[in-house]
C-alpha cells in the first residue's frame, strides 16, 4: 500500500511542510512518492498557493456529448452501490473539467463550494494543484491522493483514487473517472471497481461507435437498392477468395482504409499481384440520424456477377452488430488486432442484415460515383489516382462494398498500421551497427518524421565511452540533434545537459518511465527549466515525449521526441511507440556500449603489449604505426631488437583471429620472438622456435580440443650494418618492400614458409644486401588484403607509393602508405614498420686475423690499444684490452683457429673474438685453490654485456663495454 495510505497522511504532511517552507525534499522510505513531489514541483513552478481554493468554471462543455452518455449509467450503479456512504463520485473530461457528479450522501454535497455542486468547474492540476483528476490527466495512468499529498489546504482531510478513461478505438484520454472520500474511509476494493467501471464506460464509448457504423451501413445499402436494380451487380470481395490472394485482399482492405481516411470522393488503381487491377472508389455518405462516413467500393471488371455481399466496418469497431446479419465468415486482420472486410451472407430483403427496416440515406450516391484524384501519400509505393478516360464511360462493371465508416476511425487504423510499420522499419534501421553515437543517430533517424519532427538524445560521457555511468544525470551530453530542420535553437551535440528537478526528461529518468507533455505551453516543468531557451523553442515545437533509454538495468540516457508541423499533441499511443522505439534502440545502445567497453579493453592490452617507445641505436631509423580494425582489434605487432655486434632486428607478426585471445596470445608470442631474437638465433630458427610453441599452445587450450584454434604469421628481418646486408625470413607473411637510394622498390623472392603452428616443414632465410638509406617496409596483411581490392593491384599501388622517394623521412613514409594504401575502414589490424638503414663508419671498425699461437696475444693487444688511441678511448683502453685478452686466450686453448678478432666503435665499444670452433663458453665461479676458470667471470665484470653468437661454421664471443658520453661526443 502507499505511503501516504499507510501513515494516514502525517508522513507527507510534515514532508509537505519542509517542502512549502523551501527545504531541500527527496523521495525517501516514509516520505513522499515521487509522482506527489513531481506534482508539487510543477505547482510551485506555476505559482500555485496552498491556501486558495479558487477553481475556474467554464460553461462551454458539451452535456449531452458520448462521455456523458457512456457515464451516466455507470454512475448511477456507482451511486446505487455506494448509497449512505460518505464517497463522492466525479467525471470529468480530458481537461479536467468536471462534467458529472455523484454522492453515496446526497447531504455531502452541501459541505462542498457552490461552484463545485454543479457541473463545469475545472479540477486540473495548473487551477486545483495536486488532486486526483489533475493528477491523473498529468500522469495518465491511476493514481491515489492522501491527506497531505494534496497541495490545497482545503483537500487535507480526504483522499481520492482517479482513473483515466481512454477512448477504445484511438487511444486518446477522454475523460478521468474519480472516487473522493475521508482518509478515515479508505477502501482497498476503490481500485478494483474504479477499474471496472473505467472499462465499462470505455465499452460504451465503444458501442456508440459501433451504432454510427451500423447507422452508415444502412445508409450504404439504402443507397445501394436503387443501384442494384441496375445493369451492374453487386460482388463482393471476399466472393473471390478462390481467385484472389490472401495478400491481394489484405491489400485491398488496406487502400480502402486509407481512402476512409482521407474523407472525399475518390478513385484508385490497386495492381494485383497476377497483374490484374482492382478501382477502388471512395464517395461520402450521411444516415439519417446524421452520421457521416465514407464508403468504398471494389470495382472488377470482367468477373461474373455473384450473390455475396462483402461489409465491413471501419478497424476496431464493435463487431455486435455482425450478429444480427446471421452469420460472420473470414475477418482480414489489420493493424491493432482489428477485424475488417467480414463476408456476410446477404438475404433478398436487406432490411433482414441488419434486422431493422433500412435507415433511408440523407446523400445518396449515384449509380456510378465521380472519380477525383487523391493526395498522394508520403511513401513512395503510395498507388496512382486515376481519372476516367475521355468519351463515352464503358459498360458498368461489377462492384462490391469493401469497407464502410468513419473517417477519424479510418485514420486510427491508418495510423496503428503505420506504427506497425515503423516497428518493423526500427528492426531493421537501428543497431545497424557496434557504435553507441551511430545507434542513437539511427533511433532519431527512424522516428523523423513519421513519429516526430525533431528528437534529441542525450547520453552520459560514460555510455559513449563504453561504460556504466554512475550519475547519468549529471554527466549527461547532448548526443544527438535530429529533424525537420537545422535552424532550431535546441543545444547542439558535445554540449553538456543540465536538466531541472521538475523536467520531463528528469522525471521520465526516476520513474522509470517516458514522460507526456501533450501542451509544453502549460508544461511549467518544461518551462521552469530554461525560460528564455524553452521560450524560443515554443515558437517551433509544442509537444513532447520525454522517454527513458533503459537495458539490461542500465540507465543508458534519455531520448526526446518534440513535434511541431502536426497542431495536433502526441498522445497516449504515440507514448506508446516512442517507448518501444527507445526500448528497441536502448538493448541496441547497451549492446554497442558492451562492444565499445569491451573493444577498448582488448585495444588498452593490445596497445600495452607492443612496443613503448624504440631502443636507443644506430643501424637504423624507425617509424611505425598500429591501426586497429574497426569492427574488433586482432594480435597484430610489431618490435626492433638490439642485437650483438651492431645489428638490429626488425619483426612483424600477426595473430590469426580477433579479441582478447588474439591480443593476449600475441603478447606471448611477442615475448618469446623477442627472447629468441635476443639469443642470437639466425631468423629461420627464430621461426622454427615459434612454430613448436604455437603447436605447444593449441595443445594446450582447454577449449581448442586439438583443433588449432591458434594460428600466427611473422617476418623477421637482422640488419647488419657493418655489411650493410639484410638476413630475413618469412613464415606465411607477406614480404617486405625494399626502397633502394635510387627510389626503385622491390618485393625479395623470400620463400613464403608455412603459417606458425602447422609445423613439420622448414624456414628458409636469405641475404641481401640493403645499400646504406634504404628503406625496409614491413607490414601485416590487413594493409593490403581487402574483400574488395585484389592483392596484386595493392601491392602495385603500394610500390607507386614508395617509389621515387628515398628522401622521405620513415614518419612520412609511415604516413604517405597510411593514406594511400591502407583500407578506410579496415577490417583486419594493420601493424606497419619502416626502418631507413645506416650503414657502420669502415674507420669505426678494426678487424685483425691471427693464427691459434699463444705468443700473438700480446700483439693483439698492443694493436687494439693503438687504436683505441686513435680513437679517443683511452679511458676504455685498460678494460678492452684485458677483455681482448682473456678471449683471445679462451679461443686459443679450446677453439681451432684460425682466430679474429674484431673491434666496433658505435655506441659503445664491442669486442668481438670468433673462432670455427662450436664449444661454449660457460661463465662459472672458480674455487680458491682452481688456477684458472676466472677468464669470462672478468669479462662479465669489465663488460656491459657479453655472450656468444654461432656462425654456419664457428661461433663468435662478444663483450660491449660502456663508454663515457663525452667519449663519443669528443670522437664525433
Amino acid at each position: 500500500m502507499p505511503t501516504g495510505c499507510a501513515t494516514g497522511g502525517t508522513g507527507p504532511a510534515l514532508v509537505r511542510e519542509r517542502f512549502l517552507q523551501g527545504e531541500p525534499v527527496e523521495v525517501i522510505e516514509g516520505g513522499v512518492r515521487t509522482s506527489i513531489l513531481d506534482s508539487w514541483q510543477r505547482c510551485r513552478t506555476l505559482g500555485l498557493s496552498p491556501d486558495r481554493a479558487d477553481l475556474p468554471f467554464h460553461d462551454g462543455f458539451d452535456p449531452d456529448g458520448p462521455l456523458v452518455h457512456a457515464a451516466v449509467p455507470v454512475l448511477d450503479r456507482l451511486q446505487s452501490r455506494y448509497s449512505g456512504s460518505e464517497i463522492n463520485i466525479s467525471v470529468a473530461d480530458a481537461n479536467g473539467t468536471v462534467l458529472l457528479r455523484r454522492f453515496g450522501e446526497p447531504t455531502l454535497a452541501g459541505g462542498l463550494p457552490a461552484i463545485q455542486r454543479v457541473p463545469g468547474f475545472v479540477f486540473a492540476e495548473q487551477y486545483g494543484g495536486t488532486n486526483g483528476i489533475g493528477l491523473a490527466l498529468a500522469e495518465r495512468q491511476l493514481i491515489r491522493v492522501y491527506g497531505a499529498e494534496h497541495f490545497a489546504e482545503r483537500a487535507q482531510g480526504s483522499a481520492c483514487v482517479a482513473l483515466p478513461v481512454h477512448d477504445p478505438l484511438s487511444g486518446r484520454i477522454e475523460g478521468v473517472l474519480c472516487f473522493g472520500y475521508p482518509r478515515s474511509a479508505e477502501n482497498p476494493e476503490f481500485a478494483v471497481v474504479i477499474r471496472k467501471a473505467a472499462e465499462a464506460m470505455e465499452r460504451r464509448l465503444l458501442g456508440q461507435s459501433s451504432a454510427r457504423g451500423r447507422a452508415l451501413l444502412r445508409a450504404y445499402l439504402a443507397a445501394g437498392a436503387e443501384a442494384a436494380a441496375g445493369p451492374h451487380h453487386s460482388i463482393a470481395v471476399g466472393e473471390l477468395a478462390s481467385e484472389l490472394r490472401p495478400g491481394d485482399q489484405a491489400l485491398l482492405l488496406e487502400k480502402a482504409a486509407e481512402l476512409i481516411s482521407r474523407a472525399q470522393r475518390a478513385a484508385v488503381d490497386v495492381p494485383l499481384s497476377d497483374g490484374r487491377r482492382v478501382r477502388l472508389v471512395s464517395r461520402p455518405m450521411t444516415s439519417a440520424s446524421g452520421v457521416e462516413g465514407i464508403a468504398v467500393e471494389a470495382v472488377l471488371p470482367g468477373l461474373s456477377p455473384g450473390g455475396a455481399l462483402t461489409v465491413g466496418t471501419q478497424p476496431g469497431q464493435d463487431r455486435a452488430w455482425q450478429a444480427l446479419a446471421g452469420r460472420a465468415v473470414v475477418g482480414q486482420t489489420l493493424a491493432g488486432g482489428a477485424q475488417a472486410g467480414e463476408t456476410l451472407a446477404v438475404p433478398r430483403r436487406l432490411d433482414e442484415l441488419l434486422g431493422t427496416p433500412a435507415e433511408p440515406a440523407v446523400a445518396t450516391a449515384a449509380s456510378r460515383p465521380a472519380v477525383s484524384a487523391i493526395p498522394p501519400r508520403e511513401s513512395s509505393a503510395a498507388p496512382r489516382p486515376v481519372t476516367p478516360p475521355p468519351g463515352p464511360l464503358p459498360a458498368p462493371s461489377p462492384r462490391g462494398l469493401v469497407l464502410v465508416g468513419e473517417p477519424h476511425v479510418g485514420a486510427y487504423a491508418l495510423a496503428a498500421r503505420r506504427r506497425l510499420e515503423l516497428l518493423s522499419e526500427a528492426s531493421a534501421r537501428i543497431g545497424t551497427t557496434l557504435d553507441v553515437r551511430r545507434t542513437a543517430e539511427e533511433l532519431a533517424e527512424t522516428a523523423v518524421p513519421r513519429l516526430a519532427d525533431f528528437v534529441t538524445v542525450d547520453l552520459p560521457e560514460a555510455v559513449l565511452r563504453g561504460e556504466e555511468a554512475t550519475d547519468p544525470v549529471g554527466d549527461l551530453r547532448r548526443t544527438v540533434v535530429h529533424g525537420i530542420r537545422d535552424d532550431l535553437p535546441f543545444t547542439p551535440p558535445g554540449k553538456r545537459i543540465d536538466f531541472g528537478p521538475t523536467a520531463p526528461q528528469l522525471r521520465c529518468l526516476t520513474s522509470g518511465q517516458a514522460v507526456l507533455e501533450p501542451d509544453l505551453k502549460a508544461a511549467a516543468g518544461w518551462l521552469a527549466q530554461d525560460p528564455e531557451h524553452t521560450e524560443r523553442l515554443l515558437s517551433h515545437v509544442h509537444s513532447l515525449i520525454a522517454v527513458p533509454l533503459v537495458a539490461r538495468g542500465v540507465v543508458l540516457g534519455i531520448a526526446s521526441f518534440y513535434r511541431a508541423q502536426d497542431p495536433a499533441p502526441f498522445g497516449d499511443d504515440d507514448r506508446s511507440l516512442a517507448q518501444e522505439l527507445a526500448a528497441r534502440a536502448a538493448l541496441s545502445i547497451d549492446n554497442a556500449r558492451r562492444y565499445t567497453h569491451e573493444r577498448t579493453m582488448v585495444l588498452a592490452l593490445q596497445r600495452r603489449l607492443l612496443p613503448h617507445g624504440l631502443p636507443d641505436q644506430d643501424a637504423v631509423e624507425v617509424a611505425h604505426r598500429y591501426l586497429p580494425a574497426e569492427s574488433d582489434v586482432g594480435g597484430d605487432w610489431y618490435d626492433v631488437i638490439p642485437l650483438s655486434g651492431a645489428r638490429i632486428g626488425l619483426l612483424v607478426g600477426d595473430v590469426v583471429g580477433h579479441g582478447m585471445l588474439s591480443a593476449a596470445t600475441m603478447g606471448r608470442l611477442r615475448t618469446a620472438a623477442r627472447s629468441y631474437a635476443e639469443l642470437d638465433f639466425p631468423p629461420d630458427e627464430v621461426l622454427t622456435h615459434l612454430d613448436n610453441l604455437v603447436a605447444r599452445l593449441d595443445r594446450e587450450d582447454p577449449g581448442g580440443e586439438g583443433a588449432g584454434i591458434i594460428g600466427a604469421t611473422c617476418l623477421y628481418v637482422i640488419y647488419d650494418p657493418t655489411s650493410q646486408r639484410a638476413v630475413m625470413a618469412r613464415a606465411g607473411h607477406p614480404p617486405p618492400a625494399v626502397v633502394r637510394p635510387d627510389g626503385t622498390v622491390s618485393y625479395p623472392d623470400l620463400p613464403v614458409g608455412p603459417p606458425l603452428g602447422l609445423g613439420g616443414l622448414p624456414f628458409d632465410a636469405v641475404e641481401i644486401d640493403i645499400p646504406q638509406t634504404s628503406q625496409l617496409v614491413l607490414y601485416t596483411d590487413g594493409l593490403i588484403e581487402d574483400r574488395h581490392r585484389d592483392v596484386d593491384v595493392v601491392l602495385d599501388q603500394l610500390r607507386d607509393a614508395l617509389a621515387h622517394h628515398p628522401e622521405r623521412t620513415p614518419e612520412q613514409t609511415c604516413q604517405a602508405i597510411l593514406d594511400t594504401v591502407a583500407p578506410a575502414h579496415p577490417y583486419d589490424d594493420v601493424a606497419l614498420l619502416v626502418a631507413r638503414t645506416h650503414a657502420l663508419d669502415p674507420d669505426r671498425i678494426a678487424t685483425w686475423e691471427l693464427p691459434a699461437d699463444p705468443a700473438r696475444v700480446a700483439e693483439v693487444r698492443a694493436s687494439a690499444g693503438r687504436r683505441l688511441a686513435a680513437w679517443g678511448l683511452d679511458e676504455a683502453a685498460f678494460a678492452a684490452e684485458l677483455i681482448l685478452s682473456e678471449l683471445v686466450t679462451n679461443a686459443i686453448r679450446h677453439g681451432a683457429g684460425p682466430i679474429r678478432v674484431r673491434l666496433l666503435y658505435d655506441r659503445t665499444l664491442i669486442c668481438e673474438v670468433s673462432d670455427t670452433s662450436n664449444t661454449a663458453p660457460h661463465l662459472r665461479r672458480a674455487a680458491a685453490t682452481d688456477e684458472g676458470g676466472r677468464g669470462l667471470f672478468l669479462v662479465a665484470q669489465l663488460s656491459q654485456s657479453w655472450g656468444a653468437r654461432y656462425l654456419p661454421e664457428g661461433k663468435v664471443i662478444w663483450a660491449e663495454c660502456e663508454l663515457d658520453t663525452t667519449d663519443t661526443t669528443d670522437a664525433a
